[in-house]
């Protein structure tokens, strides 16, 4: 095209890509007027506000074209309206652009734009067009010059010196790279760069854009980018796989490659980070597609796992898995990988999945083996969780270490005598020995998901209870918590299969124990059980479990364990397994800081309705 234009509207993707004075370079244009639009200038300006570099980059572009045009150059003014509220509400829908052209019209200019749309709608309305395309040239982001083959994350920090972790799963080492620390505007140039890909690499996808955070996808690189004030200081984050293997590497036994092959329809795999979950899952998934010639998709926010291209990936549909998951029930995929599932919605859409017939596989992060099935317990009802999860594999250093299977049953829970006690429960085995590793059973209001190490009292605690008996003392506790009134000091105590001792302050037994004993004969006929009350002050000091009472503020979660426990040393256990040993303040409390590993897994067990319990050391 021969550029003969004396009069130039830019739209705002012209200005941000320096389309004028790239023109002003290559062609010979005979002083031009350029005319900016006032609604180009609102969203350069709002997109600057909003620490968007392409805000910056345009406004850059602008004062570019005011030093041309005091060299004699161009001529540039500013005219047309600024855009109203609802026109930014709906500026997606296109009524900025309508603005832009507008103005193109009734000036009689050229409107000159980088948006292939805006083009075509322009040529459609008759208004002169000149559709300047940037050519993509691929070339490295700077941060890769960090990454060797062993090398799976780079982290780079404000005035901290750059680290990466090197090796593999189960035998890594955190590495200073440098000595060289980075300033904000070296790391600030790294993210333009970063973002500017993510506009123009068709392989290069901004997965998450919120206040004071990014997430990229590019290629096999993860970024996170973190920024005040969600960060005190600008960071950046990139994680690569440094394993891509095929499933026969895992060396399974043929039992297991049989299921997988012939009955798995609802697999769960899980693991701590960075055990090789997405290793693990990047071999299960080529497996079905390549050996077994099955459909298979993934949903997954970032879409990070390296496949092939016969697989495809997804991400939320419109910022909604929902919307994904209706996508893909249509499309009726053999088997989807779900990476990763961590809030309740995340579990309901992986369980109306595979109800609805889809073959599924989740990624979840877990500590133990049973976390997996645990997490979905809590979520679902508990009859058809058989039906959603077939199979639980635990990855830890990069090897598959526990399978478990899940059964329903109809049967008295382990630990429990009375034959009235039979209920539906969900057997979780060890698939390659058949050896029973849980129950999973409702008691009362509650889903119980019982270890049989813990059944009969075996603990690594000698004072930890069984669990009929924690049940038993939970409910009792639960069942006079109603009646006092709230922080009163309550304690419960199990002495044998037929009796428990309750304790309260002293002036509360006559409202417990009732007139003529009614309330309290109401309360064993409920539970089943003798009860005992007695005086708190006169319990003896022992070093059975009690329950902890967790309280939420913005920056802590406090364990309080009653002001008489002020000064004193306890252990802290999540259903029986030990978490941190702490001394108390002064007031019987246990702080810590929120966003910590002991808060993550604190946090996890109340979603799950896991038991808090304390132990005080001798």
């Amino acid at each position: 095209m021969c550029i003969k234009m004396k009069c130039i509207i830019p739209d705002t993707s012209a200005v941000i890509i320096g389309a004028i004075s790239e023109l002003m370079e290559k062609e010979d244009l005979d002083y031009p007027e350029i005319i900016v639009p006032e609604a180009v200038v609102c969203e350069l300006e709002h997109q600057a506000n909003a620490n968007r570099s392409e805000g910056r980059r345009g406004l850059k572009e602008l004062q570019k074209l005011q030093e041309l045009q005091y060299e004699g150059e161009l001529s540039v003014s500013f005219k047309g309206k600024r855009p109203t509220n609802y026109d930014i509400k709906y500026a997606k829908s296109g009524e900025i652009d309508s603005i832009i052209r507008d103005l193109a019209r009734s000036e009689m200019g050229t409107l000159l734009t980088n948006d292939k749309v805006q083009a075509e709608t322009a040529k459609a309305q008759g208004i002169p067009v000149y559709f300047y395309k940037q050519e993509y040239v691929e070339k490295p982001l700077s941060i890769e010059k960090f990454f060797d083959e062993n090398t799976m994350s780079i982290h780079l920090k404000e005035n901290v010196v750059p680290m990466a972790k090197k090796g593999i799963p189960g035998h890594i080492d955190f590495e200073v790279l440098n000595e060289r620390r980075y300033s904000y505007r070296e790391l600030k140039e790294i993210v333009d760069e970063i973002l500017d890909k993510a506009k123009s690499d068709p392989k290069t996808y901004l997965e998450s854009e919120k206040e004071g955070s990014f997430v990229v996808q590019s290629r096999e690189y993860r970024i996170s980018i973190a920024y005040p004030p969600f960060a005190e200081a600008l960071e950046i984050t990139v994680v690569r796989p440094v394993a891509n293997i095929d499933l026969d590497e895992y060396h399974l036994s043929e039992k297991l490659l049989d299921r997988i092959r012939t009955s798995a329809e609802g697999i769960l795999i899980s693991g701590s980070p960075g055990a090789g979950k997405s290793t693990f899952v990047q071999a299960i998934a080529k497996y079905y597609s390549s050996k077994l010639n099955k459909v298979v998709k993934t949903m997954e926010s970032p879409r990070d796992l390296q496949l092939p291209d016969e697989i495809t990936q997804y991400a939320p549909l419109e910022g909604s898995m929902e919307n994904t998951a209706d996508v893909l029930l249509l499309v009726r995929p053999d088997y989807t990988i779900y990476d990763e599932l961590r809030k309740n919605t995340d579990f309901n859409i992986f369980a109306d999945m595979r109800l609805a017939g889809v073959g599924m596989i989740g990624v979840v992060h877990a500590t133990r083996p049973i976390d997996a099935i645990q997490r979905i317990a809590s979520r679902v009802e508990l009859g058809v969780i058989p039906s959603i999860v077939d199979t639980s594999i635990y990855i830890e250093n990069g090897k598959v270490t526990s399978v478990y299977e899940t059964k329903m049953t109809v049967k008295v829970p382990t630990g429990m005598k009375e034959a009235d006690l039979a209920r539906p429960v969900i057997e979780v085995r060890d698939f390659e020995t058949g050896e029973l590793k849980n129950e999973i059973y409702t008691y009362g209001e509650q889903t119980i998901v019982m270890d049989m190490n813990l059944v009969n009292g075996s603990s690594q605690d000698e004072n930890y209870k069984s669990s009929v008996d924690r049940i038993a003392e939970k409910e009792i506790l639960r069942k006079i918590k109603k009646i006092l009134p709230k922080k009163s000091k309550v304690d419960v105590e199990v002495i044998s299969p037929e009796r428990a001792n309750i304790y309260i302050p002293e002036e509360f037994i006559p409202k417990i124990i009732g007139k003529n004993g009614k309330r309290i004969a109401e309360i064993e006929e409920s539970i089943g059980i003798s009860l005992g009350v007695e005086v708190i002050e006169d319990k003896p000091i022992n070093k059975a479990p009690f329950e902890v009472d967790i309280i939420h503020t913005k920056k802590q979660l406090i364990l309080d364990l009653g002001k008489d426990n002020g000064r004193k040393n306890f252990d802290i256990y999540i259903s029986g397994e030990y978490l941190l040993t702490a001394t108390t303040s002064k007031k019987g409390e246990i702080k810590l800081k929120r966003g910590i590993e002991l808060s993550d897994f604190i946090i996890e067990a109340i979603e799950m309705e896991l038991d808090i319990t304390a132990v005080q050391k001798m």
